[in-house]
C-alpha cells in the first residue's frame, strides 16, 4: 500500500543554507516546492536513514569517535526526548551539541549553571515599564529557555531550587511566570552536562529530574587512535565549517514519521517485562534484583525503551523495532531509574552492571510459528 504523503508525511524541509542534494528528493525540498502525491514508506525511510549519515558526517568533522553518544543524542532528538551527559571534564561535551546546534538550522542557547543561577534566570521574568503617557504596565521578557536546543552546562552546580525550573519545560513544552503560561517553540530539547568526579559545590539532581532525561549518557575517554586524531586535529589552529542539514519544520516532520515506525506487541511484552524485572518487590524480578536493588524503574523507562527503539530502527531505515534495539539502548535508559542498595556496593556491582545481566537473562517473547 502506498504511503500518503498529504495526509501522513510532509516533508523534510532543509535548512536554507544546505546545498541541495544532486538529485534532490520531493520529500527532502522545503514546503514550497512541489511534492510527489505518493511515496512509499520505505523510500522515506531509506532518505531519513541517508540524511541522519549526513548528520553524523558533518558533526565528526569537529568531534572524533564518540560514535553511540552521537547516535543516542540523534535517537532523543527525533522522538522528542531530553540528554544527560555525564564525563569527566575535557571530553567535548559542550563542543558537541553546539557543533550540533550549528547542524541543524534552529535556535540554541546555552546557559552555565551556577549556585547563584535564580529560577527566573533560565525561565524569564515580569518587568515594570512606563510608556510616553506615564502609563506603567508589566512586560514579559523571555529567558534563555525560549529556544530550540537549550545546554544546560554543569546542571549539578545549581540549588534544586533552580534545577526544578526546567521540570514543567521539559515535560509539558510550556513555562508558568506569574499567572501567565508560555509555550515553548517546537522542536524543544534540553541536553544537560554533568562532571561525575567534582562533588564538592554540587547539587545532585532530585530523582524526579532524572527521570525526566530520556538518555542517561556517559561520555567516556577516547581510544589511543582517536586521541591522536583529536590532538592532531585540534592543535591546527584551524576552524572547521559544519553544514546546516535540517531545519526545525524537518525535525518535527521526522518526530512525525519516527511516532509511525510499528512496535509488534511482542517488543511491548519484552520491554514490560524488562522494567517491571527492575523493581525488587515485583514477583517477576530476579533473585539478584531483589538482593541488591532498592527501587527499579516506573512506566516512562518502559516508554522511553519503545521511543528509542523506534528511531535507531527509523535512522537504519527499517519499518519495524528490533529486540535488538531495544537491548541496545537499555542501558542509558535505565542506568538513572535504578537505585543500588549497599549489598551490591559490597559486591562491586554497579548499575550498568546490573541492566547487562538483567538484558542477558531477561527472556525475548516467544514468537508462534505461521502454521498453514
Amino acid at each position: 500500500m502506498g504511503y500518503n504523503s498529504e495526509t501522513h508525511y510532509k516533508g523534510f524541509p532543509l535548512a536554507n543554507s544546505t546545498p541541495a542534494p544532486a538529485t534532490p528528493s520531493p520529500a527532502l525540498q522545503p514546503a514550497s516546492a512541489p511534492a510527489a502525491k505518493t511515496r512509499s514508506l520505505g523510500d522515506v525511510l531509506q532518505e531519513f536513514s541517508q540524511y541522519r549519515k549526513l548528520m553524523q558526517e558533518e558533526l565528526q568533522k569537529v568531534i572524533v569517535g564518540q560514535d553511540e553518544v552521537i547516535e543516542q543524542i540523534f535517537a532523543a532528538i527525533f522522538t522528542r526526548g531530553h540528554c544527560l551527559l555525564v564525563g569527566v571534564p575535557g571530553l567535548a561535551k559542550t563542543l558537541m551539541v553546539s557543533t550540533l546546534a550549528r547542524i541543524l538550522d534552529i535556535p540554541f542557547k546555552r546557559i552555565q549553571f551556577t549556585p547563584d543561577l535564580m529560577p527566573s534566570d533560565i525561565t524569564g521574568t515580569n518587568v515594570l515599564e512606563e510608556d510616553d503617557k506615564g502609563r506603567r504596565e508589566f512586560r514579559f521578557v523571555e529567558g534563555p529557555i525560549f529556544t530550540s536546543i537549550l545546554l544546560a552546562d554543569e546542571i549539578n552546580r545549581t540549588p534544586p531550587k533552580t534545577q526544578a525550573a526546567l521540570l514543567q519545560a521539559m515535560q509539558e513544552r510550556e513555562v508558568t511566570v506569574g499567572q501567565t503560561t508560555y509555550s515553548l517553540p517546537e522542536p524543544f530539547f534540553t541536553i544537560a552536562t554533568q562532571n561525575p568526579i567534582e562533588q564538592e559545590g554540587t547539587y545532585p539532581l532530585p530523582e524526579a529530574q532524572l527521570d525526566r532525561f530520556m538518555f542517561n549518557i556517559k561520555v567516556d575517554y577516547p581510544t589511543a587512535e582517536e586521541e591522536e586524531r583529536i590532538l592532531a586535529q585540534t592543535t591546527r589552529g584551524e576552524k572547521v565549517e559544519v553544514r546546516k542539514i535540517l531545519s526545525g519544520k524537518a525535525i518535527v516532520n521526522l518526530q512525525g514519521l519516527v511516532g509511525k515506525v510499528a512496535v509488534s506487541e511482542y517488543i511491548v511484552q519484552y520491554v514490560a517485562r524488562l522494567v517491571r524485572s527492575t523493581r525488587p518487590k515485583d514477583a517477576s524480578a530476579p533473585k539478584f534484583v531483589q538482593d541488591l536493588v532498592d527501587w527499579g524503574a516506573g512506566p516512562r523507562a518502559g516508554q522511553f525503551l519503545i521511543q528509542g527503539g523506534k528511531a535507531l530502527a527509523a535512522m537504519e531505515g527499517r519499518f519495524s523495532v528490533a529486540i535488538e534495539d531495544v537491548q541496545k539502548i537499555a542501558i542509558p535508559v535505565l542506568r538513572h531509574r535504578i537505585a543500588t542498595n549497599f549489598q551490591a556496593q559490597a559486591e562491586g556491582m554497579n548499575t550498568e552492571d546490573l541492566i547487562a545481566r538483567l538484558v542477558r537473562e531477561t527472556p525475548p517473547p516467544v514468537i508462534p510459528k505461521y502454521e498453514k
